[in-house]
């Protein structure tokens, strides 16, 4: 399973400098996908949410195209301007990465299907994502990262990076379910 993960997000892990950061997102990855019972082979199955229509983007997909939407807007405000604080684009990366690894615990497959599996209604995948987190010895920056970013992180304490992977990730979401609701001009 480690050499898996390594392989889906070898870009993207390629931009993390500090090793011991690296290895353990894929330590949080490896274990997510154990204790939710899934395959290497499921992983590229998995939504990106059971909230809307995906129209095929899988949690993998979501997940690097989050990353690198999130470096993309730290590469444009630090490209532009000089701001009044520091991106750390390895907590940016590993944010990223690991902002919907609670996905993994949240959702489960039944008859082919994907649903909230109990543990995801016990709690959203930005609780369980920190939490494996945390268990992993990944610092509070980086659990702040993943607890925050979604709705959870509403009027809370943020990091910078925190904000860049929340925007590009309701970047990514908010278009899908505009779509479903026939809100999207396209």
């Amino acid at each position: 399973m480690k050499a898996a993960i390594e392989n889906l997000f070898a870009v993207q892990l390629a931009k993390i400098s500090d090793d011991d950061l690296r290895q353990k997102v894929v330590k949080v990855w490896v274990t997510a996908a154990e204790d939710g019972g899934w395959t290497v082979e499921q992983l590229s199955e998995i939504p990106f949410t059971l909230l809307t229509e995906t129209h095929g983007v899988n949690l993998i997909q979501h997940t690097i195209a989050v990353t690198e939407g999130a470096i993309g807007l730290a590469n444009a405000i630090e490209g532009t301007y000089t701001p009044p604080f520091k991106v750390n684009m390895d907590l940016l990366v590993a944010g990223g990465l690991l902002h919907d690894v609670g996905k993994l615990l949240e959702i489960e497959q039944s008859d082919g299907k994907h649903r909230k599996s109990y543990s995801g209604k016990c709690a959203r995948h930005p609780i369980s994502g920190a939490i494996l987190a945390a268990k992993a010895d990944l610092s509070e920056e980086v659990i702040n990262i993943i607890g925050c970013h979604a709705k959870e992180g509403d009027g809370r304490p943020q990091r910078v990076e925190t904000v860049l992977v929340h925007q590009a990730d309701f970047a990514t979401f908010n278009p899908m379910v505009m779509l479903s609701k026939g809100l999207l001009i396209t």
